[in-house]
């Protein structure tokens, strides 16, 4: 393929000067080198050899890109995302893998399921969304026999630090600037109290406890009632039925006991569906998912049917929004401007988008920790939304991570009409960065 492309360049080139007609003083062949292919992207250049300097910049070269993700029974967005990566650049080009349900059980599988994509010569970057435990290690592996190839985590299961001491790019959800902006978000819709749902398996995850911290903070600015409920973690002998049974049988009597102009928070994914079916019954609002997505909980507690709508989030956000505003509590309070989400899925986009920037790093129109770079490449798989973030910081030391970063979307209220907030412009108070 390189004899071919070189060929190729210098029949192009024969062709140029051919049509200059031997005029040495023609700019544009000067600068039609790799060097300047952000000018050209950026339409320094135009002409022939602009289009040529830009469709090799969009595409993918001589190489290839991995993804690795849960499966579709345990983290569908995730594996859909890394799959329209996939269908966009061929399967030529785009390699996926799937590293065990049980991952937590199967270590060495998982470990294995990653560093195999190091065994493809033509592999340059590897993408694990969601980066289970395994990862680091894998990475550490990867790097020791393929130093070239770059490593790329969405959204750590591992400690930060760790994580981040082996990888070219970490990317997790913004658990600090999420803390603040989900309790202002809720303050300015009207709520007086936030209730947060979780289990001590949760709370002892740093980027939980530190979220619920500054939470608590927050409504102490916003002079709101910060409130804690337990309920059963969905990995014990409850499993999900029996964790999901609490949620939708305690709801009532917290609606009761708070009100309805309380806001709820939930850090599992199987209370969400519960959880919101009974706050469209009873009353409150709920700001976003732990994970958010248009597709996290509404669905089920609504009895919707997305076949139709399937992989077009805009539509599915528009099916939700329609039967959300629509709905009315027991007591007759409508469900509009109440319930809110992010517009694109959070695992989809960032399996997709994270290729994206890798294959933008490879083709060198982007730097792999410019933050700006990142959320371009985000925006890419939710166009009409915003996205913010920041570098991790140790809560004891102060140390800013320099390739650790935390990002978060613009949380999209549901209404007549819907309105994103503006939180991804909203600046966050020092202060909360460094509590825990």
């Amino acid at each position: 393929m390189k004899k071919f492309f070189s060929m190729l360049l210098a029949l192009v080139m024969l062709l140029a000067l051919a049509g200059c007609g031997g005029n040495d003083s023609a700019p544009a062949q000067d600068q039609g080198g790799a060097s300047d292919a952000g000018q050209t992207q950026q339409g320094g250049d135009s002409g022939e050899a602009g289009d040529s300097a830009a469709s090799l910049e969009d595409g993918i070269g001589d190489y290839h890109i991995g993804i690795v993700t849960g499966s579709v029974s345990q983290s569908e967005d995730d594996r859909r995302g890394a799959e329209a990566f996939q269908a966009k650049y061929g399967e030529d080009k785009v390699t996926l893998a799937i590293y065990p349900d049980n991952f937590t059980e199967e270590l060495e599988t998982t470990i294995q399921t990653i560093v195999n994509m190091s065994d493809d010569p033509l592999m340059k970057a590897v993408i694990v969304n969601q980066s289970i435990p395994g990862t680091t290690e894998a990475f550490r592996l990867i790097k020791e026999r393929r130093p070239d190839i770059l490593c790329i985590a969405g959204e750590a299961h591992e400690d930060l630090p760790e994580i981040g001491s082996a990888s070219d790019l970490v990317c997790n959800n913004d658990f600090v600037s999420r803390g603040y902006l989900i309790i202002r978000t809720a303050h300015e819709l009207g709520a007086d109290t936030f209730v947060h749902i979780s289990f001590p398996r949760h709370m002892a995850y740093e980027t939980m406890s530190r979220r619920v911290a500054v939470m608590e903070e927050a409504c102490k600015e916003f002079n709101m009632e910060f409130v804690l409920e337990t309920a059963p973690d969905p990995t014990s002998d409850v499993g999900i039925p029996g964790a999901q049974a609490y949620i939708l049988e305690n709801v009532p009597a917290w609606v009761q006991k708070y009100g309805e102009n309380a806001a709820y928070f939930c850090t599992n994914d199987a209370h969400t569906e519960p959880l919101l079916k009974q706050l469209v019954k009873y009353g409150g609002y709920f700001i976003e998912a732990d994970l958010p997505s248009p597709l996290m909980g509404y669905p089920g507690a609504l009895g919707l049917d997305l076949t139709e709508e399937a992989g077009d989030f805009e539509k599915i956000l528009a099916k939700v929004e329609s039967t959300i505003s629509a709905t009315t509590t027991d007591s007759g309070v409508s469900g509009a401007n109440r319930f809110g989400t992010w517009a694109y899925s959070y695992g989809y986009t960032l399996s997709a988008g994270l290729a994206e920037h890798a294959k933008n790093v490879i083709n060198g129109v982007s730097e792999i920790t410019d933050m700006d770079a990142v959320a371009a490449a985000l925006n890419v798989y939710s166009p009409k939304a915003q996205w913010n973030g920041a570098g991790y910081t140790n809560a004891t030391t102060g140390v800013k991570s320099d390739n650790v970063f935390l990002i978060y979307q613009d949380t999209y209220v549901m209404g007549n009409p819907g309105r994103f907030m503006g939180n991804a412009d909203v600046e966050i108070p020092e202060k909360y960065y460094t509590v825990s």
